[in-house]
C-alpha cells in the first residue's frame, strides 16, 4: 500500500509511506540494512529501483549488441578459423 502525504516545505514534495506486507521482502531489507550498505530502507528501494532500470536498458540493449556482433565478422572480413562462437567461447573457458 502506498500513500503519498505532501511534506511542508519550500518545495512541493512528497512524501510516501510503503506498507511491506511479505515478511521476506521485509526479512530481505533488514539484512541489506545490517550489513551496513545502505543507510535506511529507502536507500534500499532506490538502489534496487535504479538497478531494475539498468536491467530494463540492458534488455533493450543487448539485442542491437548481438545483431551487430553477428555482422561484424562479415563486413571485417573475418574468419574464427571454421569455429562456431559457441565452439570458441567453450575452448576459451578454463
Amino acid at each position: 500500500m502506498i500513500h503519498d502525504i505532501p511534506r511542508d516545505n519550500e518545495h512541493t514534495e512528497t512524501s510516501v509511506t510503503i506498507q511491506i506486507t511479505r515478511p521476506e521482502v521485509e526479512a530481505l531489507i533488514n539484512q541489506r540494512l545490517k550489513r551496513g550498505a545502505f543507510k535506511d530502507a529507502e536507500d534500499v528501494i532506490l538502489q534496487a529501483l535504479k538497478a531494475s532500470e539498468s536491467d530494463e536498458q540492458d534488455a533493450v540493449e543487448r539485442p542491437e549488441a548481438i545483431e551487430r556482433l553477428k555482422t561484424f565478422g562479415t563486413k571485417h572480413r573475418l574468419s574464427l578459423g571454421g569455429l562456431t562462437i559457441r565452439e570458441l567461447r567453450h575452448e576459451a573457458r578454463p
